[in-house]
């Protein structure tokens, strides 16, 4: 009898542990997603951009350097399409907006091929302003019970410097 309920507190703990490996491997990818899409959120004001059109001999035209505008729709466009389950997104999907347009996932470079957990969103302010910001979101519910998680990590560009939080924002990360 000592032997079948010291098996039963190994299956316990053996589930227990097995249950938090898989929430934690599901989160993983929203860290990942939102980790890149800020680290491309730096990278895109990095870019020289410059005002188009001919610079004449001898002339100069100023360098800009901003964030990429806010994303014109989250993907997948309802949280109910993550609600539970996985949504595979199509190509189309991170190309609603035109990277000449300098918004949105295109002109982040961002994309995602494999199926996803979680809504992705971005968010951009201030945009050509002294002071710019950006916010990159996954938000999904990973048990599909109507309570969602949320990762975040936001950014800002001010006197040509880029400063991104030290830590992704969680909340409810393992709802």
């Amino acid at each position: 009898m000592i032997v079948v309920a010291i098996i039963g507190v190994l299956a316990a703990v053996g589930i227990y542990g097995v249950r938090r490996y898989l929430l934690n491997a599901k989160t993983a990818e929203a860290r990942m997603a939102v980790g890149r899409m800020a680290k491309d959120a730096v990278t895109a004001f990095e870019r020289e951009k410059m005002e188009p059109g001919l610079v004449p001999p001898g002339g100069t035209t100023p360098i800009i350097n901003t964030f990429c505008d806010s994303a014109t729709a989250p993907v997948p466009d309802d949280i109910g399409m993550v609600r539970g389950k996985k949504y595979q997104s199509a190509k189309s999907d991170w190309s609603l907006d035109s990277a000449s347009d300098g918004k949105g996932f295109i002109c982040l470079r961002f994309a995602m091929s494999e199926p996803q957990y979680y809504q992705y969103s971005y968010r951009a302010s201030g945009i050509g302003s002294t002071e710019q910001t950006f916010t990159a979101v996954a938000q999904g519910d990973l048990d599909g019970n109507g309570i969602t998680s949320l990762f975040s990590l936001s950014g800002v560009a001010s006197s040509g410097f880029v400063r991104v939080t030290p830590a992704i924002r969680e909340l409810n990360p393992e709802e």
